[in-house]
């Protein structure tokens, strides 16, 4: 596979299709190809993996490192999957941009001023984000090629738990053998069946990447992480946006306190909030999209993203022959080692379900890998740490890990808490960050760390000190004890820490 020399608007196009129309042509072709191939004992790789996202790579690499032949099935002209083209690289790029601009508008603070031209174009603001997605393909591909891994491009459909399908959509198709497989085909966004996504008022969490140009107003439908943080990047580049919800909470799996902090904070950035309140009606009239709520209310804005959801890729994969199980979003089912119920066959990454994180989908690729040729009974056998850290790229950025005051409080433990605020930091004063703050929650019998909170600046950066504390079962001892570079964001957890303790009493 050969990359392209420049990432264009069909790269995120492809990526984001469906697969139905290649239905009839594989229900067609399989029967052909299979009476055609003859019986062999040897197969034509160790491991083949279905998808070429953070997930398959991991799962390939780890796979060449014990020493097999692996390749990799991509339906795509380009690898990457949607981590890559339509998903985590491009939104985390796009609001670097965006900080970028906000944060040039208001250097006043340290007496220097700026001017901006007054209307910002959409090439401009995705200029960089198309840089980043080629030169993060370029890595890719290195990787894998350095590594001796194939590369295989066409829609691939299990026939047997050895053997695969391998459709281009020509006369080319061909089946292709392998001791074991793993299934590693990602999701797409959920489509409700009477909302035309016309990818010209009406997006999705995908295909917003290839607006036209940036609206005046924009409505988005789902308060989750996806429809936080594009709240937030438009927000800051002066679109209007509304924000409706049917939940009253916003990310009600974060911390209450937290929660709190960002919906003030997106209110500040002038985002509307509706929450606790679905849409009833979406159609588009005289060039606007227009909204009607179960409350009655009715939102005109000039386009539209609708993010509530995703299902698996799993459609015309051949999972039921195998009986392989999926749930009602199309989801696969696995084992603890990520084994399907076929036991050669493995399913990682977003396919499975929660938490559908990059980072962790990496670690289950890497796993999965390793299981199927180790069975899992090696000492050194890899395994993913329970505590994960949670990252969100809202503006600004929150990250978490462990227990929250409310699931503390659910599960009877006796806690305590601990407050930094950035502005009572140096360093927060030098960044002109007014409104962060980092929480510890720890354990009044022990002072045993069991949850860190943080929103403000290098949020997500900053989580790993916690994580890494609460992996070794540490108390908040450890930060009163020690000496933090000065001044630093990382001296929030002293702070916090000190705060616990006088609380504590």
């Amino acid at each position: 596979m050969k990359v392209s020399d420049k990432v264009s608007k069909e790269v995120s196009k492809e990526i984001s299709k469906g697969i139905s129309e290649e239905k009839t042509t594989i229900e067609q072709i399989v029967p052909e190809v299979e009476a055609q191939m003859t019986k062999t004992e040897n197969y034509d790789y160790d491991i083949l993996i279905i998808g070429s996202g953070p997930a398959g790579e991991r799962a390939a690499l780890q796979a060449a490192k014990l020493g097999k032949r692996a390749a990799i099935v991509e339906r795509h002209s380009v690898i990457g999957g949607v981590m890559i083209h339509t998903g985590t690289l491009p939104s985390k790029t796009l609001r670097e941009t965006v900080l970028y601009i906000a944060g040039l508008k208001q250097r006043s603070i340290y007496g220097l001023h700026f001017e901006l031209k007054n209307k910002l174009t959409i090439n401009e603001l995705m200029h960089r984000k198309d840089q980043v997605i080629q030169n993060e393909m370029e890595v890719i591909f290195d990787q894998l090629s350095r590594n001796g891994i194939d590369i295989i491009t066409g829609y691939g459909i299990l026939t047997t738990p050895h053997k695969i399908l391998i459709s281009s959509g020509s006369d080319t198709n061909r089946i292709v053998t392998a001791d074991k497989i793993i299934i590693s085909v990602g999701t797409h966004p959920y489509h409700p069946p009477n909302l035309d996504f016309d990818n010209k008022y009406i997006y999705d969490g995908e295909t917003i990447l290839e607006l036209d140009e940036i609206p005046r107003t924009m409505t988005i439908v789902g308060g989750g992480v996806i429809g936080c943080e594009y709240a937030c990047i438009f927000a800051h580049i002066g679109v209007k946006v509304t924000l409706l919800d049917m939940r009253k909470h916003l990310l009600d799996f974060i911390d209450d306190e937290i929660s709190d902090v960002l919906v003030y904070l997106m209110r500040k950035a002038r985002v509307k909030l509706i929450l606790g309140d679905g849409a009833k009606d979406i159609c588009v009239r005289d060039g606007k999209v227009v909204t009607t709520t179960d409350s009655g209310r009715r939102i005109v804005s000039d386009r539209m993203l609708y993010s509530a959801g995703r299902g698996g890729n799993t459609e015309n994969l051949g999972l039921e022959a195998l009986g392989i199980e999926t749930d009602k979003r199309g989801l696969i089912k696995v084992d603890e080692h990520f084994r399907t119920s076929c036991k050669t066959v493995y399913a990682v990454g977003d396919v499975i379900g929660f938490p559908s994180l990059a980072s962790v989908s990496m670690d289950q690729g890497r796993i999965a890998s390793f299981h199927a040729f180790n069975g899992g009974d090696d000492f050194h056998s890899p395994r993913i740490n329970e505590l994960m850290p949670y990252g969100i790229y809202t503006i600004p950025e929150l990250s978490l890990v462990g227990e929250t005051e409310e699931s503390a409080r659910e599960k009877g433990e006796e806690f305590e808490i601990g407050i930094s605020r950035f502005h009572e930091l140096a360093r927060g004063q030098i960044m002109n960050d007014q409104d962060g703050l980092l929480k510890l929650i720890f354990r009044r019998s022990d002072k045993r760390l069991i949850g860190v909170h943080i929103i403000g600046e290098r949020a997500t950066e900053l989580i790993h000190i916690g994580q890494a504390v609460m992996s070794f079962g540490g108390t908040i001892d450890y930060f009163v004890d020690s000496v933090f570079n000065y001044p630093t964001l990382s001296e929030a957890y002293k702070v916090a820490a000190l705060d616990g303790i006088s609380r504590w009493g």
